[in-house]
């Protein structure tokens, strides 16, 4: 389940998705390392890197980022 009510709000996918789309919109680049981008919102967050997986993985299905070459998550907005 997405939302639940056991879990805080910061560490809710929603959350750390709009996190990660705000990351990237703050850049002008179209593309971000996969380390690189997870070092920036772990920094702001404290996220580990299988909740970060896991809300790529949510941006991804939702269409807001891409698989880019050579391991770069790739912004689709």
């Amino acid at each position: 389940m997405i939302i639940s009510n056991d879990i805080s709000p910061y560490r809710d996918i929603y959350f750390l998705g709009a996190r990660i789309i705000e990351i990237l919109d703050e850049s002008e680049a179209p593309e971000f390392d996969f380390f690189e981008l997870f070092n920036i919102i772990h920094n702001r967050t404290g996220i580990s890197i299988n909740l970060y997986v896991l809300v790529l993985d949510w941006l991804y299905i939702i269409g807001a980022i891409s698989n880019a070459n050579n391991g770069f998550v790739k912004k689709c907005f």
